[in-house]
C-alpha cells in the first residue's frame, strides 16, 4: 500500500516516495504455451481472417458466438465471445493450424507499470525516507530537479523555443483529476473507456487503490513539460491498474479520430500484442509488414510515446519493445544520468528497443485532490518525452509521427559510463526544439566517463 505524507510541502520532516511497482524479466508463458490459464478477459478471443466469408464456419467450429463483439482493420480483426466453454488459450491454441486464421490471441489485460500483484513481478510498493513532502503546496513541482536536467527552461524561452501550442497529448492511463490546478485550461474533452462515458475521472479512493492517481500524475509531468499543449484524457486503466487488450486498441483509434497528435501510454504486458502494434504500427507511418491498415483512423497519424517497463532488466516490455516506426520505447535515468535501476533496457538479443531514457526517479506531479506527490518509474519518464515531443510538433507541424520521433531521439546526449559499458540516450528539451542548431553541449558530472556528442547512431 502506498503511503501519502499529507502536511505540508515545506514543514514535513520525514516524507515517502511513491514507488514504482517494479516488472521482473521472467516472462510468463505465451498463450499459445501450454496451460489453460491467461491474464485475459474471459470467454473472449481475437483473430485475424484474411477472407471475411469464413467467419460464420470459423465461428461455429471454433464454438464462438456468429455475432462479433467488435471488428477493426483491414483484413478484419475480430472480438469473438466463445459459447463451448473452453478458455481462451485452449481456442488460441487450436486457431494455431488454421490457415484461413491469423493472429490469432486471447483479450489480454495490460496492467500499469505501477500496477501491484502481478504475477510476472516480483517487486512491491514501499516507501523510502526522502527530503519531498505530499501536501497541497505546488512548489516542489514547479522547482524540482528534472526542468534543468532537460534544459526544459531554455527549450521554453530561447527565440526559436516553443511551449507546445497546438499541440494536443493524449493520455492513456486510470484517467485524471480533472479539477486539478494543473491542470486549468490545459484539456480537450476525453473519454472513459473502462465506464464508456464522457467523463475521464479517476476513480478510487487514495490509499486503498494503489494505482488511483497514476493517470493524473502522468498527465502532471506533460503539462510541466509542454505548458501550452493541451491534455486528452482518456481512461482505459481501472482503479487496479488494469485495461485489456480491445479497449486500448478503440481508445487509441478515438484518440486520433479526435485530434490526439502524440499518444503517452504507461502500461503493457511482458508478451507480444498483435492487434495492438499493427494499430501502433499504423498510426506512425501508415503501413504495417504484412499490409494490414485501419481505414479508422483514415489520415490521422499520431506518435507513440511508451513506458518500457520497471524490470530492472532488458526483458521486453511490450508495446513499448515492438520498436515500431512512430513510436519511442521510454527508459528512466537519474539525476546523475545514470539508468534508474528499476529501469528496463536494451541487451542481449531484444535490440535497441529502449531507445531513450527520461528522468523518472522521484518526480513530483498532480495527485487527486489537488495534491502533489512524488513518483518513480517509466511511467514518470514517457511523459516528459511525450512533452519534449510536443514542443518540437509546435514547431513543426508538417512532421509525421516516424521523423518527430527520429528528432527527439537523434537530438538526445548520448552517454555511455561502466564497464561493461552502459550506454544511454538521455532526451534533451532544448536541442530537441533546436533540431541541435546552435545547441551548446551541456556540461556533465565529472564522474560520467565517455559523454559524446549528439546523434550519434
Amino acid at each position: 500500500m502506498k503511503r501519502f505524507i499529507e502536511n505540508s510541502w515545506w514543514r514535513a520532516g520525514l516524507v515517502f516516495t511513491l514507488v514504482l511497482f517494479l516488472f521482473t524479466g521472467g516472462l510468463e508463458q505465451k498463450t499459445s504455451a501450454q496451460g489453460s490459464n491467461c491474464d485475459c478477459v474471459p470467454n473472449e478471443v481475437i483473430f485475424e481472417l484474411l477472407n471475411p466469408a469464413n467467419l460464420p464456419v470459423v465461428a461455429a467450429q471454433y464454438g464462438l458466438n456468429p455475432t462479433p463483439l467488435g471488428q477493426v482493420g483491414t483484413p478484419p480483426t475480430y472480438r469473438m465471445q466463445i459459447t463451448n466453454g473452453q478458455t481462451p488459450v485452449q481456442i488460441v491454441n487450436a486457431m494455431a493450424a488454421d490457415a484461413r486464421i491469423t493472429k490469432e490471441e486471447v483479450n489480454r489485460k495490460l496492467s500499469a507499470a505501477e500496477r501491484e500483484g502481478l504475477t510476472w513481478t516480483i517487486g512491491h510498493s514501499w516507501a523510502i525516507g526522502h527530503s519531498w513532502a505530499i501536501g497541497g503546496s505546488g512548489k516542489g513541482y514547479n522547482r524540482q530537479w528534472f526542468p534543468d536536467k532537460i534544459r526544459l527552461q531554455e527549450a521554453h524561452n530561447h527565440p526559436q523555443g516553443s511551449r507546445g501550442a497546438g499541440v494536443i497529448i493524449a493520455v492513456l492511463d486510470t484517467g485524471i483529476d480533472l479539477t486539478h490546478p494543473a491542470f486549468a485550461g490545459k484539456l480537450v474533452p476525453g473519454y472513459d473507456f473502462v465506464d464508456n462515458d464522457a467523463n475521464p475521472s479517476e476513480v478510487g479512493v487514495l490509499r486503498q487503490n494503489p494505482s488511483f492517481g497514476h493517470g493524473t500524475h502522468v498527465a502532471g509531468i506533460i503539462a510541466l513539460t509542454a505548458p501550452e499543449a493541451k491534455i486528452m484524457p482518456i481512461r482505459v486503466l481501472d482503479s487496479n491498474g488494469e485495461g485489456e487488450l480491445w479497449r486500448i486498441t478503440q481508445a487509441i483509434i478515438w484518440a486520433a479520430n479526435n485530434g490526439a497528435h502524440i499518444a503517452n501510454i504507461s502500461f503493457g504486458y511482458p508478451d507480444d500484442v498483435e492487434l495492438l502494434k499493427d494499430l501502433i504500427d499504423d498510426c506512425g507511418d501508415g503501413t504495417t509488414a504484412d499490409g494490414k491498415n485501419f481505414p479508422e483512423i483514415g489520415e490521422f497519424r499520431l506518435a507513440v510515446i511508451a513506458g518500457a517497463g520497471n524490470g530492472g532488466t532488458s526483458a521486453k516490455i511490450y508495446p513499448a519493445g515492438e520498436d515500431l516506426d512512430g513510436m519511442l520505447g521510454v527508459g528512466a535515468s537519474t539525476r546523475s544520468d545514470r539508468l534508474a535501476s528499476f529501469s528496463s533496457f536494451n541487451g542481449g538479443q531484444g535490440g535497441d528497443w529502449v531507445e531513450v531514457v527520461a528522468p523518472g526517479e522521484n518526480i513530483v506531479s498532480a495527485l487527486p485532490g489537488g495534491r502533489f506527490g512524488v513518483w518513480s518509474g517509466t511511467s514518470m519518464a514517457a511523459p516528459i518525452v511525450s512533452g519534449i515531443t510536443a514542443l518540437v510538433k509546435a514547431k513543426n507541424p508538417a512532421l509525421n509521427p516516424d521523423p518527430l520521433v527520429d528528432r527527439v531521439k537523434e537530438t538526445a546526449v548520448d552517454i555511455r559510463y561502466g564497464s561493461p559499458q552502459i550506454r544511454i540516450r538521455r532526451v534533451d528539451a532544448l536541442c530537441a526544439v533546436l533540431n541541435n542548431q546552435e545547441c551548446p553541449i551541456p556540461s556533465m558530472p565529472a564522474n560520467i566517463a565517455g559523454f559524446e556528442n549528439f546523434g550519434l547512431k
